[in-house]
């Protein structure tokens, strides 16, 4: 990270010291990513990326947090305990890499104590937000992921919906991911979602990003925050896999993936309100860009995974 954005971020008021954590930097032990709220310097939003090698195992306990086990890559056994509801355990078949298919996954509570163990080892996300209420632990298979084609020509992208948009009951956290094939923009035009308003929710995100590889090496895309007058901050930099930004406030994108390179980015949102409505607002600047898609098709290398898709509006 260069030091201009430590400055800018240092010196606007609710902005994290941080606003791009690059890979390995945010590690601890097993998690190859580890951010709570208090290391993201906000209020709601976390995320961890847990690395087991075959055989591997991890307890942790939720405590304040409800979270997500969602996998990027391999299967897993996740053994769950709450006083509520007991013991149980599930087995998520996951798969793959994140750009092969979507992924069955699991809703965890506040309260509860986790063990995930992986046979064959593997890579799983935990996306989670600071959580008042109890809710019961919720499985729920990749038939049931929620597949939207948005945008279109070199805007199209694919968003699969985990705690977003469909019937899974969250106190606060919002999850879903992007793919993105390589030469599109993606979370474009940019959007922000900063303030509670009829038109907006007030989200903290996180954007943790995968980039497939190339024949001589790994890939890389591009990705841009900036903040308004009143609040100002600015962050374009170069992102490869595992690689996390930090978007606390302001317009976020675009996210850019290079020529050559497929992107995936998991994004995790929360905020004060629990009504589970992501309402966000492009900047006005660049709205007009939605009008040029509806003469435009959508690039026929989406779905990347064959996975039934639906519409083509939003903002990611």
């Amino acid at each position: 990270m260069s030091a201009t954005h430590e400055t800018n971020a240092a010196n606007t008021a609710g902005t994290p010291a941080r606003l791009l954590v690059r890979a390995g930097t945010g590690a601890a032990g097993s998690f190859s990513v580890d951010l709570g709220p208090e290391d993201a310097g906000w209020a709601f939003s976390g995320l961890r990326i847990l690395d087991l090698p075959a055989g591997g195992s991890q307890e942790l306990k939720t405590g304040p947090d409800e979270l997500l086990v969602l996998p990027l890559a391999g299967a897993c056994t996740v053994t769950v305990t709450t006083d509520t509801e007991g013991e149980q355990t599930f087995a998520l078949q996951g798969r793959p890499d994140v750009f092969g298919a979507v992924t069955d996954h699991l809703y965890i509570p506040i309260g509860a104590t986790v063990t995930i163990t992986s046979a064959a080892g593997g890579r799983f996300a935990l996306p989670s937000a600071r959580a008042s209420r109890r809710l019961p632990v919720s499985h729920r298979g990749a038939d049931e992921v929620r597949v939207e084609l948005r945008g279109a020509g070199t805007c199209s992208r694919q968003v699969n919906n985990y705690a977003l948009g469909n019937d899974l009951d969250t106190d606060h956290l919002l999850v879903c991911e992007v793919l993105t094939p390589g030469g599109n923009w993606s979370s474009y035009p940019p959007h922000k979602h900063d303030e509670h308003t009829d038109d907006e929710r007030e989200l903290e995100e996180i954007y943790y990003f995968e980039v497939a590889p190339g024949p001589a090496g790994p890939g890389f895309a591009f990705h841009r925050t900036y903040g308004t007058d009143e609040r100002p901050l600015e962050l374009t930099e170069e992102v490869r896999t595992g690689d996390v930004v930090l978007t606390p406030h302001g317009y976020h994108g675009p996210s850019m993936a290079a020529p050559g390179y497929d992107l995936y980015y998991l994004n995790v949102m929360a905020g004060p309100a629990s009504d589970q409505q992501w309402l966000m607002t492009d900047d006005p600047a660049h709205h007009w860009i939605r009008d040029t898609w509806n003469d435009q098709d959508i690039d026929p290398r989406l779905p990347m995974n064959g996975t039934p898709a639906e519409g083509r509006e939003g903002h990611s």
